[in-house]
């Protein structure tokens, strides 16, 4: 992977993250930026997903990796929010 192509990893993984925050259920009391973290690892997994499937290098828009992203990040942030407000309230 080029440089080019981990910086828009980075950036398309920002936006997937928020989106797999609006997507999951419920209220998330997790930080912005563990979203970010969480939607940046998903965009990796998700191309990663893609690639092994053999659907990441279509023309156009790669509809089935975003989706893929997305659902990725959604259930990670889900995860996410779970581990974190166990954490939080063991701490109190």
């Amino acid at each position: 992977m080029a440089i080019a192509g981990i910086i828009s990893a980075l950036v398309i993984g920002l936006i997937i993250g928020v989106l797999g925050r609006l997507l999951a259920p419920g209220k998330q009391k997790i930080p912005l930026w563990l979203t970010i973290v969480v939607g940046i690892i998903a965009a990796f997994a998700g191309t990663a997903i893609a690639r092994a499937a053999g659907y990441a290098d279509t023309e156009g828009i790669d509809w089935l990796e975003l989706i893929t992203q997305i659902v990725l990040a959604a259930l990670g942030v889900s995860l996410a929010a779970a581990a974190f407000g166990r954490r939080r309230k063991v701490l109190r």
